[in-house]
């Protein structure tokens, strides 16, 4: 099945000029045709596929291409931008690194690397004792099950390394992590699955209406899996692709069920950490803390650096060399991480994320309201994924939910393309620095295109 795509063409729109959006030409611009088609020429086809807006310059929550058209910003780039797009404070921080002449220095001590380190497990819980640091979210989950699996075998001998995770889950784009992820789509190239991961239904309360932690031990004995040989359980803090979250008791069920049998928990907060859900992990919803924890996208707010973080007994496992990685705690992007995370704690962004985001929440689940085409809308902090629905049913709609991205994009809103089961999601994630004015402007022109289409 193709993809939907965003038209080529320029077409002409309304001129739009507010305090955050201005949209001043045809879109896409006729200027741009010829890098969007060099970019097509010269890049895999799986590169494309978003809003055909150039990127050339951004501030906190907008985004701007050469041409002087402006978004406000909705996909905060993939959830990364967290402290905002630009911020002087952290560009200021990568400058100086630069200016000291070291941008890589493989394993070798670093004063950055250091400060990161010790900044990440303050920002933590105090289980988390230790971090590694990486560059993507996947290496970060490989590396999670790598740990899990050492821990595993190291207690219960070669039987226990089964990894066990949840059905439309995404943790990657590695062959660890596309395993450990329960698309069917996306791991078809595989061909031959290690069958020692095992994914379970999630308990989104939606597709899934089994809650229960006595339906995950259910799924467990269905698929013949005993405790004995389970290393770890690996799951999003909530499903990437629709920003949907398990019962409170059921992940307190599933803390106290690892615990009893020598289970590593893994929560997987690439998306979720670094305020985005309201606090300034997503697990704190949960009132739980586990094993390990795989951060990411967020942590920095624009650069490649991603970390596993744990226990001192997990992670001190391997011995030196066995490890590592070449740009481990890059310099500068380890400059840019300390920035950002000072941002987010002196601008207090993680409880603006919860206030902007009660705020979010209840303006969408009110369009649900509204809308016979939204079949559920998930989330806390700010982001919310909406899934569009043909009427009356749970069929998910993704040629409304792309229609929705293409006319917020010829409205000055940036979403990007929609995601999860049938591409029927539309993820509502702005930069945590968004202040009311612009998040209720960006609502209000989402809202009134929802109601359009679906009138």
């Amino acid at each position: 099945m193709q993809p939907n795509t965003y038209p080529r063409i320029p077409q002409e729109i309304a001129p739009i000029a507010t305090d955050f959006r201005r949209i001043q030409s045809a879109l896409p611009h006729p200027a741009s045709i010829p890098l969007l088609e060099k970019m097509e020429h010269y890049e895999a086809r799986s590169m494309h596929g978003q809003p055909p807006v150039i990127w050339h310059r951004a501030h906190r929550y907008t985004v701007e291409d050469p041409y002087g058209n402006r978004w406000i910003d909705l996909s905060s780039g993939v959830l990364v931008a967290n402290a905002g797009h630009g911020r002087s404070w952290v560009r200021a921080a990568m400058a100086d690194q630069l200016e000291r002449g070291l941008h890589h220095c493989y394993c070798f001590p670093h004063e950055a690397r250091a400060a990161l380190s010790e900044k990440l497990v303050q920002v933590t819980p105090a289980s988390m004792e230790k971090a590694f640091l990486l560059t993507t979210g996947s290496e970060a989950i490989e590396c999670a099950i790598k740990i899990s699996r050492r821990h595993g075998t190291s207690q219960g001998g070669n039987r226990k390394k089964r990894i066990i995770s949840f059905q439309n889950a995404f943790h990657g784009r590695t062959l660890g992590s596309q395993m450990a992820g329960g698309i069917p789509a996306l791991k078809a190239w595989i061909q031959q699955e290690d069958p020692t991961f095992v994914q379970v239904p999630f308990p989104d309360g939606y597709q899934n209406e089994e809650t229960r932690f006595e339906s995950f031990l259910g799924a467990l004995s269905e698929r013949s899996v005993t405790t004995d040989e389970i290393a770890c359980v690996l799951l999003e803090t909530y499903q990437g692709a629709t920003a949907s979250f398990a019962p409170v008791e059921f992940m307190q069920a599933l803390r106290e069920w690892c615990t009893s049998h020598q289970i590593v928990l893994v929560l997987d907060e690439v998306q979720a950490g670094f305020g985005r859900c309201g606090k300034w992990f997503g697990f704190e919803h949960y009132r739980i803390e586990p094993d390990l924890m795989c951060c990411g996208k967020g942590i920095s707010s624009g650069m490649p650096l991603s970390a596993v973080l744990g226990k001192a007994e997990l992670m001190d496992q391997f011995g030196h060399g066995e490890m590592t990685s070449t740009h481990s705690g890059n310099p500068i992007c380890c400059r840019a991480a300390l920035a950002g995370i000072e941002i987010i704690e002196w601008e207090n962004l993680v409880e603006n994320s919860n206030q902007l985001g009660q705020f979010q929440q209840e303006f969408l689940q009110g369009l649900k309201e509204e809308a016979r085409c939204i079949g559920v809308v998930h989330g806390k902090g700010l982001v919310s994924g909406i899934r569009f629905v043909k009427p009356g049913t749970k069929e998910p709609d993704g040629e409304l939910a792309h229609r929705i991205t293409q006319r917020c994009y010829e409205n000055g809103i940036l979403t990007f393309a929609p995601v999860g089961p049938g591409g029927g999601t539309i993820k509502i994630n702005p930069p945590l620095c968004i202040d009311q004015a612009a998040l209720e402007e960006a609502l209000g022109i989402f809202r009134e295109i929802v109601l359009k289409e679906n009138s």
